[in-house]
């Protein structure tokens, strides 16, 4: 499988998560048959530009934002622990990403405030 084809799939399906549609109601939009979402998304088949912009106008993006990871993936060093980070919430569910987050803000702030204490 190809990275690119990965990358495209995963941002398509965190965005119509986001959105809070099915992969049934992302293929109705755009104009597809559900097992085709599907297949893109597991980054199993090959997706045409006019595909792509079906799916990002389905989506309510522009085409660009369907390859932003592409972007965050070149700008992290590459045997970087953030890297590795990303692509572990990069496979979860919107919901497991958010209460990383909040995890994430709380143990921050209690570093912060430690490190005022001191």
């Amino acid at each position: 499988m190809s990275d690119i084809l990965k990358l495209v799939g995963a941002r398509i399906k965190d965005l119509r998560k986001l959105r809070g549609l099915s992969q049934e109601a992302l293929a109705e939009k755009a104009g597809f048959n559900i097992s085709y979402i599907g297949f893109i998304e597991r980054a199993e088949r090959n997706i045409s530009m006019r595909n792509l912009g079906k799916i990002a106008s389905a989506l309510d993006v522009g085409v660009y934002e369907l390859f932003t990871y592409l972007k965050e993936q070149e700008e992290l060093p590459e045997e970087s622990t953030l890297k590795e980070v990303v692509s572990m919430l990069r496979e979860r569910d919107p919901k497991d990403i958010e209460m990383v987050r909040n995890i994430l803000i709380e143990i921050f702030q209690r570093m912060d405030g430690n490190s005022k204490k001191g």
